[in-house]
C-alpha cells in the first residue's frame, strides 16, 4: 500500500493526531523516551494543521523541526549529566553519610565498633575510639561498613 505525501495531507490533521497517539501509546509500551516526543510533535502537527493547512511537504517539514523542538526538549528535561549519567542519582545507600559525623555507639576495640544512625546500628572499622566519641564517616567498605576517623 503506498501512500503519498498528498494523500497523507489530504488525510488531515487527524492522521497526524492518530499518529502522535499510537506513538505516545507505543512508548507506553515500549518505554524510551523518544517515541514520546514523535508521537507529541505529531499531535502538535495535526492541531497546528487544524488552524492553518499545509501542503504535504511543509506538514512533513513541519513535524521534522516539532519532532527535533520535541526531541531537544526532553533532553533538557531529562537529558545527560556533565559525568556522563543520566537522570536523578539512584538510591545512595550508605554513601550518603561520607563526611558526615556521628557519634560512637560501641567503642571501636581492634579496630571494629558501630554507630547508631537513625533507627539501626551500623558497623564501622577505624582507629581504636571509646564509646561517645564523635567520629566522621569517610568512606564505605564492602557496602555495608562505614570507615571513619576521629573528628
Amino acid at each position: 500500500m503506498n501512500i503519498d505525501l498528498e494523500t497523507f495531507s489530504m488525510l488531515g490533521p487527524w492522521a497526524w493526531i492518530v499518529v502522535g497517539v499510537f506513538f505516545c501509546t507505543a512508548e507506553m509500551l515500549a518505554p524510551g523516551a523518544f517515541l514520546l516526543w514523535l508521537g507529541l510533535a505529531a499531535i502538535a502537527t495535526g492541531l497546528v494543521t487544524m488552524i492553518m493547512p499545509l501542503a504535504g511537504a511543509m506538514t512533513l517539514v513541519l513535524f521534522a523541526g516539532l519532532g527535533i523542538a520535541f526531541a531537544a526538549l526532553g533532553y533538557r528535561v531529562y537529558g545527560v549529566r556533565r559525568n556522563g549519567t543520566v537522570g536523578p542519582e539512584p538510591n545512595q545507600g550508605a554513601r550518603e553519610f561520607i563526611g558526615r559525623e556521628f557519634l560512637l555507639a560501641e567503642p571501636i576495640v581492634q579496630g571494629q565498633g558501630s554507630i547508631r544512625l537513625r533507627d539501626s546500628v551500623w558497623r564501622v572499622s577505624g582507629p581504636d575510639l571509646p564509646v561517645g566519641r564523635m567520629v566522621r564517616v569517610v568512606a564505605v567498605e564492602r557496602g555495608v561498613m562505614l570507615r571513619v576517623e576521629a573528628a
